[in-house]
Parts: structure tokens; sequence; C-alpha cells
């Protein structure tokens, strides 16, 4: 898991645990990272099954149970095999 994996995820679940959904460009604007790394980390983050396509052909995203876990501490980055 990278620093940017945990943005990514944090700003999928947002402020009060609201989930919202939305494309690479748009949350690499609001944790600001280029949004051509976001796009690449999400590809990982789906394999490890902490993201998942609300819309994969218009490219959005949203955060699964195992992602919210995760942020929780319900389950320990050991445990994944995400890696930079």
């Amino acid at each position: 898991m990278t620093n940017a994996d945990d943005h990514i995820l944090e700003f999928l679940l947002n402020e009060g645990n609201r989930e919202i959904v939305a494309t690479p460009r748009v949350i690499a604007e609001n944790i600001n990272f280029n949004a051509g790394y976001v796009r690449q980390r999400m590809s990982p983050l789906l394999d490890e099954g902490l993201v998942e396509y609300y819309d994969e052909d218009a490219g959005f995203y949203q955060i699964t149970d195992r992602g919210r876990a995760y942020l929780e501490g319900e389950l320990d980055a050991g445990d994944l095999e995400t890696d930079e």
C-alpha cells in the first residue's frame, strides 16, 4: 500500500463515512496527486478488492466493504499484496 492508496480510499469513503463515486481524475484533483498516478494505483486497489467499479464504462470507482475495513484497521496492510 502506498501513501496515495490511503488517500484514494479516504477520499472515496469521504467525510462522515458517506461513500462517493469518482473517476481517477476527480480523485486526483481532490487529494493533490497526479491523475496518471492515481489511475495507475486503481488497478492494484481493484485487484485487492478495496475498490470496485461503480460504472466501468464511465470509469467511476467506489470503495468496497473490504476497503472500508482496511481504513477502519480491521484489515492489515501486510495481508495485502498491493505494493508500490
